[in-house]
């Protein structure tokens, strides 16, 4: 039995539309950046950035703006705004921007824990200097990770999203979105040919950009521990109904780690009662967190529960 020829026609008539659709929709909430900084002549650096708030708010990627104090903005209407850097935080490779004198369209932000591998999406940006620039491609992958640093400090951004659609230099900081034209993510780097990386925009990265936007700096606990995922023993497992924890591998000296008395070999099963089974459970809680508060830790240390009190400090900033 033969296919109706028709039939692909519709299909693609509904991915085009949904694609004209996503781009009229989020193309004016996304601009292209030019990054200068005081005394340089010529521009540092260039990327775009997604509207927040039609007062002036804009988000991208950190490394975009990175050395710059300012530089200016195209629109899609063609304005060019000049703004300046509110704040960034490279640990989470975001940053925030604040246009001067214009009124801006804001993007509506929506939930990257809500997505699924071979999802479409829409990524909206500038490569290569060209405006406005609409790819699209599915979400070939998620829960990925990508290390970043800042000085000394070395963070892991979790929950990265891996796509197909086509991204170039010039994309940073510009639009991931879905099918509904809600930003899910803000894209960051390439991770080889054909597959593109973002940031997503989930509970955590919002929690970020509010701090940039409220105070230009985002705060976060250091507690002072370094630590593997690993099984908790059968009996514990069976006991708090899950099967790893975060076993501690190194305290650091004058840590309030050290302080709370973790050790080396401690189990950490629960932090301020939230289950705790790898770093990055814990590397949560401390973005802008528990900074100089009691802190419960439940560890399983010699095949016993034990409860420690931490006052975790603040991560000096790079």
């Amino acid at each position: 039995m033969s296919a109706d020829p028709g039939d692909d026609g519709e299909v693609l008539d509904a991915y085009s539309r949904t694609l004209t659709q996503v781009a009229a929709a989020l193309a004016p909430s996304v601009a292209a950046v030019q990054v200068t900084s005081s005394g340089a002549r010529s521009p540092l650096g260039s990327g775009s950035a997604v509207a927040l708030s039609s007062d002036g708010y804009l988000v991208t990627s950190a490394h975009v703006v990175a050395g710059g104090d300012g530089g200016r903005l195209d629109l899609a209407d063609g304005r060019q705004l000049r703004f300046r850097v509110r704040g960034r935080d490279p640990l989470s490779d975001l940053a925030v921007l604040v246009a001067e004198h214009g009124e801006l369209q804001p993007a509506r932000l929506g939930d990257a824990s809500a997505l699924r591998v071979g999802q479409l999406v829409v990524a909206i940006g500038n490569p290569l200097g060209l405006a406005g620039s609409v790819t699209a491609g599915v979400v070939s992958a998620l829960g990925r990770s990508l290390p970043t640093r800042s000085g000394a400090q070395v963070r892991v951004i979790d929950d990265v999203i891996q796509t197909d659609a086509a991204l170039n230099p010039g994309n940073s900081g510009g639009a991931l979105a879905d099918s509904a034209g809600r930003v899910v993510g803000i894209n960051t780097a390439l991770a080889g040919v054909g597959l593109g990386l973002a940031v997503p925009v989930n509970a955590t990265t919002q929690r970020i950009i509010g701090a940039l936007v409220r105070d230009g700096r985002v705060r976060r606990a250091h507690l002072g521990v370094a630590g593997v995922s690993r099984p908790i023993p059968p009996r514990w497992a069976a006991t708090i109904g899950r099967s790893k924890g975060l076993e501690v591998v190194e305290v650091i000296k004058g840590s309030p780690a050290e302080s709370a008395g973790l050790h080396p070999g401690d189990i950490i099963i629960e932090v301020d009662g939230r289950p705790v089974e790898s770093p990055r459970d814990v590397q949560r809680l401390m973005v802008d967190g528990p900074i100089e508060r009691f802190l419960v830790i439940r560890v399983l240390r010699a095949g016993s529960s034990y409860v420690v009190t931490a006052i975790p400090d603040e991560l000096a900033a790079a």
